[in-house]
């Protein structure tokens, strides 16, 4: 859950900027920015073009000066209380600008029949992560909550119109950052699979299900599998995928740890993680590609799209943005150090491809050798 706009803390922002001159060690300048064009899978020959900024990834990420300074200033524990109130005033306040219900889709969630889908999806024998059990997204008990759960939906709208700003509306910038995530899953698979039919998808990290959904839009004859560790999201997930039209291949929800799912090895052809690496330690990264790889078919696509460290907007964020952004994230720094395309060729995958695929995120695919 990414912040776009905050009014105050001026003062905080004061202090921060002070310190955006220090050096980053890690991230290398290049001689010129990249510019990434990917097809809006509204038009089948207008072009987009994402600008790549000259870092390796943004100054206040990582180990560098600035991170450290803002790690140490959101360790404050009162400064960090207010921090995490001003989080969420910032996401319902600029959703609600964009249009988005947030107060209204909460509560149709929370008095609604939903609480009875949690017992059918709940798996009492799941062991959670330490690393799960941290304060996500500004809520204490992250989330393994029903407020949490409620709020998935319009946090998920509002970071949608964040990352494509110029759309006139929600559903405009639905077609442009998930028309070119699919777009670039469709065509890595079918460049390196072999011809190989995806008949089978898992959606690790699914929460509510808006991820799965539209990969089973995207592939209607395959069977979609949603998993995730929260039994809240899977029972919103559930409750809602109810109250849309019979599907071909209804979508199955798994209560499960996505690093050792317990599914049969070989069994996918397609395991997608939207927006799920930046919320997990390096540990927890590679454990989840390490089962993926595992339980894909030979020849089958992994799709990771996140927040993206190249992109030109993240690293020219204010002081106050990505301050209020890594206090509701507590292993941003661990997801931006970590060398996804490194660790993928580690584990065996090939082909492996990284996109821009909207100004904020990029997708990563990568193939199972045949």
């Amino acid at each position: 859950m990414a912040l776009c706009a905050y009014g105050h803390s001026q003062n905080l922002s004061n202090f921060i900027l002070k310190s955006r001159s220090i050096g980053n060690d890690h991230a290398r300048r290049r001689t010129d920015s990249m510019m990434v064009k990917m097809v809006s899978s509204s038009s089948s020959t207008g072009a987009k073009a994402y600008e790549e900024g000259q870092l390796q990834m943004p100054k206040w990420a990582g180990q560098t000066p600035l991170s450290r300074l803002v790690q140490s200033i959101i360790a404050f524990k009162p400064l960090y209380s207010f921090l995490k109130l001003g989080a969420r005033q910032v996401l319902i306040r600029t959703a609600e600008k964009k249009d988005i219900p947030w107060r209204e889709l909460t509560r149709e969630v929370l008095e609604s029949d939903v609480y009875k889908e949690l017992e059918i999806v709940q798996n009492s024998s799941v062991i959670y992560p330490d690393y799960y059990l941290n304060s996500f997204h500004a809520y204490d008990e992250g989330n393994l909550s029903w407020l949490a759960a409620a709020e998935a939906e319009p946090a998920t709208m509002a970071m949608v119109r964040r990352a494509i700003p110029d759309a006139s509306s929600l559903d405009e910038a639905n077609r442009a950052m998930r028309g070119n995530w699919l777009q670039t899953i469709e065509q890595h698979h079918l460049q390196h699979s072999g011809n190989h039919v995806i008949k089978d998808i898992l959606d690790v990290g699914c929460s509510v299900g808006i991820s799965t959904r539209f990969l089973a839009d995207k592939f209607p004859t395959a069977k979609v599998t949603g998993l995730d560790l929260s039994p809240y999201f899977l029972a919103v997930a559930q409750f809602k995928e109810k109250k849309v039209a019979p599907r071909q291949n209804p979508i199955k929800w798994i209560h499960a740890n996505g690093e050792e799912t317990g599914l049969p090895s070989k069994s996918f052809d397609l395991i997608s993680f939207a927006a799920v690496l930046h919320e997990c330690p390096e540990r927890a990264i590679v454990g989840l590609l390490k089962e993926a790889f595992r339980v894909l078919r030979p020849g089958g696509t992994i799709a990771l799209t996140d927040q993206a460290p190249r992109s030109k907007i993240l690293q020219e964020l204010s002081p106050v943005l990505f301050t209020l952004l890594k206090s509701t994230e507590p292993f941003l720094d661990e997801y931006y150090l970590t060398d996804l395309e490194g660790r993928l060729k580690e584990i065996g995958f090939v082909n492996i491809r990284n996109v821009l695929t909207d100004p904020r995120h990029m997708t990563v695919t990568a193939t199972v050798p045949r």
